[in-house]
């Protein structure tokens, strides 16, 4: 703030004095350009001398046909080398993106998809694979397990309550020492 503020009528007329000198400038390169285009054209193009005969003309269209083609042909070489070289910084700069890892990964969504489409997606209508999961499991059979066995040819309970004694045959310990 200890700047001196510009009067509003000071910023107007400074402003006007700048564009008035940057039209100044730019009507001058204007013509600075016409005189550049000028001198070009008088060195490199030659002044057009008409001949009087038709044969002289034919030949003429020809000349000219011809300077129009080998223009053509470069400028089409031209064309395709900054399209490659437009091509080559595309990729770089995709490249460049890559390395800096700023790349969005996209959200994914849940899509529900059997096995079967997803390959179908995946390899095209043309192979057809099915990929039926139940096939590959192994048929496992149920095993009877010994003690069910035991359980079933015993067939009354009472018949072995020595056996089934709380304390594992220990009676028929004491029995035996005794």
């Amino acid at each position: 703030m200890s700047e001196k503020k510009m009067s509003s009528s000071r910023k107007h007329h400074l402003k006007s004095l700048m564009l008035s000198i940057a039209k100044g400038i730019l009507e001058q390169e204007v013509k600075d350009r016409e005189v550049e285009r000028q001198r070009y054209m008088a060195e490199t193009c030659q002044p057009l001398s008409l001949p009087s005969g038709t044969q002289s003309l034919q030949e003429l269209c020809r000349e000219l046909h011809h300077k129009i083609d080998v223009i053509d042909e470069e400028r089409y070489d031209l064309e395709m080398k900054v399209n490659k070289s437009e091509k080559e910084i595309e990729d770089l700069n995709i490249k460049v993106i890559d390395l800096k890892g700023k790349f969005k990964k996209p959200t994914l969504r849940k899509v529900r998809m059997s096995a079967d489409a997803m390959l179908q997606a995946l390899l095209g209508s043309k192979h057809k694979v099915s990929l039926d999961l139940r096939a590959n499991l192994k048929q496992v059979k149920k095993e009877v397990k010994e003690e069910d066995k035991e359980l079933r040819d015993v067939g009354d309970w009472r018949k072995n309550v020595e056996d089934k004694a709380g304390m594992d045959g220990r009676k028929k310990m004491f029995e035996a020492e005794a």
